[in-house]
């Protein structure tokens, strides 16, 4: 069975009327505190018994809520007459001057201006107040150094890698140079070696049959050419002697050679 409908009256019995009125103010408080939580809302709630006892509920302060509802309340009324309006702003406007005064009063302070009517306490505060300050720009510049440092290690490190694959490319070049080198004068350097593993063939006179050559890079492929006569290369060499021989002793006549 669900439960009846209640008539909204004044309870007559004391007893019923406690125990209503703890029930219910126990769910209302249970309800702001919700509602303060879930909404994000500033409540403030006030409850007083029939017996005069107060009871209450604040999600900031009540008396930051109460001075706030006062203040809405008097601005609206404000609003709805125009000489109040201006009142309102005139205030709002002196106040503004004041907190303007206060806090160029208190940047002076802080610059070393106008301490004379300043007591010991609040030259210690003051004091304070500038350490902790001091202490909070040491930090912001210790972090700034910092980053700027690791910024230029980075730097560094990526310029000492660039390097490094300059000096690899570097050395690759020089190694293909040094190889085309091989190849361009590799046919010469052969021909120089055998030239000077082989002693010089010379006659009585002195002279010297093997003049310097001029090698071509085709000039290999040529003497690897099998020649049809073996035996030129001996007569040639035979018959210049005998020539030479004939020609310093033209009495003598041709000598003959083994």
């Amino acid at each position: 069975m669900g439960r009846g409908k209640i008539v909204i009256r004044r309870i007559d019995n004391s007893t019923s009327r406690q125990v209503t009125f703890s029930k219910r103010r126990n769910g209302l408080l249970k309800k702001a505190k919700e509602l303060s939580i879930l909404c994000d809302a500033e409540v403030g709630l006030i409850i007083f018994s029939s017996t005069g006892r107060l009871y209450d509920y604040s999600s900031t302060s009540m008396k930051s809520v109460i001075d706030r509802y006062n203040k809405l309340k008097e601005e609206h009324h404000q609003l709805l007459n125009p000489a109040s309006e201006v009142k309102f702003w005139q205030r709002e406007a002196a106040n503004l001057r004041q907190q303007l005064q206060y806090l160029q009063e208190c940047h002076r302070q802080l610059m070393g201006e106008e301490l004379s009517g300043l007591s010991a306490k609040d030259l210690q505060n003051l004091e304070t107040k500038l350490e902790m300050s001091l202490k909070s720009v040491r930090l912001k510049k210790d972090q700034i150094l910092k980053d700027e440092i690791d910024e230029l290690n980075q730097k560094g490190n990526f310029i000492h890698q660039e390097n490094i694959e300059l000096y690899k490319k570097l050395d690759l070049i020089g190694k293909e140079n040094v190889e085309l080198q091989r190849k361009a004068y590799g046919a010469r350097d052969v021909n120089e070696e055998n030239k000077s593993s082989q002693p010089p063939f010379t006659i009585t006179n002195g002279y010297n049959l093997h003049e310097p050559i001029h090698l071509q890079l085709s000039q290999p492929e040529i003497q690897a050419e099998p020649h049809p006569q073996n035996d030129v290369p001996a007569k040639a060499i035979k018959l210049g002697s005998e020539l030479s021989y004939s020609k310093m002793h033209p009495a003598k006549g041709p000598r003959a050679f083994v």
